[in-house]
């Protein structure tokens, strides 16, 4: 039992409860990554596409051992966690004012030509390989979501580990099955992305407790029934959702737009899963 509270911290429910947000948050967003470096390489020949993805898998697991290796000393760093919180919004504000906006034809690729580092690379090394360093680029900015979303949900070093290597096996065997979830439940997506403010919220909001750790504002920011309540309220937002599209069909079910995204996503997993 003692080696149980060394690894997941006083509340070993609530440790397991924390591993479980983690699975889901980092699958899903693994779902994510994979749908984009989809995306990005659909203007290349098909040869090089394929290419490209494998080098947009391997990269993206070399980037999230790196991060796996720096997460103590990242956690350490107080000021990240408020940066990495704005970071967690600006994704979380993207994505609904896109929605908002209608959202883009998936039937598009990105448009790199509208990215600086895209723009700045291609006349020097040419598109296959433009493209394969702005593919790693997005690598690093998921790998950097892995590790910021696991200390959202805790400072304990063996959970955030716990967390950042569920991110790592997610790219390998759980994302396709949340992949075949998003094509049913296609509001997961959203569902994803509203935890994901939640998270930056708390976050951002350790400014206060590091600068009026006494506040009762801040107590309560720390408190073990905070980091429970965020915990629960993840789960909640998944499951409540699901069962209610099961049983009501409200939300609805299976959009086929949504779903074309969640197929080139499980297109670039299995690719990755054929490498490795």
């Amino acid at each position: 039992m003692d080696l149980l509270h060394s690894f997941l911290g006083d509340d070993i429910q609530a440790g397991l409860l924390i591993i479980l947000n983690l699975i889901v948050i980092e699958s899903l967003l693994s779902v994510d990554n994979a749908a984009v470096l989809a995306t990005m390489v659909m203007d290349l020949p098909k040869e090089q596409r394929n290419k490209a993805l494998r080098y947009g898998i391997i990269g993206a697991y070399v980037f999230r051992g790196i991060c796996l290796f720096l997460a103590a000393w990242l956690v350490k760093i107080w000021w990240l966690k408020p940066l990495g919180g704005l970071y967690l919004l600006y994704l979380a504000f993207s994505y609904f004012k896109e929605k908002a906006g209608g959202g883009k034809n998936e039937d598009e690729v990105i448009d790199k030509s509208g990215n600086w580092f895209y723009r700045s690379t291609v006349g020097m090394i040419g598109t296959f390989w433009a493209t394969v360093a702005l593919v790693e680029m997005m690598d690093l900015a998921f790998s950097i979501d892995n590790v910021f979303a696991a200390v959202a949900f805790t400072d304990h070093l063996f959970l955030i580990y716990t967390g950042v290597f569920t991110g790592i096996l997610a790219m390998r065997f759980v994302a396709q099955t949340f992949v075949k979830l998003m094509e049913q439940f296609t509001f997961l997506e959203t569902v994803a992305f509203i935890v994901i403010g939640v998270l930056g919220i708390k976050l951002s909001a350790s400014v206060l407790t590091h600068f009026y750790p006494e506040s009762p504002v801040s107590r309560l920011l720390e408190s073990e029934k905070t980091d429970l309540f965020v915990s629960l309220f993840t789960v909640a937002i998944f499951v409540v959702p699901v069962l209610t599209s099961l049983l009501f069909n409200f939300p609805e079910r299976h959009n086929s737009e949504e779903a074309e995204v969640a197929e080139r996503a499980e297109d670039v997993l299995k690719e990755g899963n054929e490498i490795l």
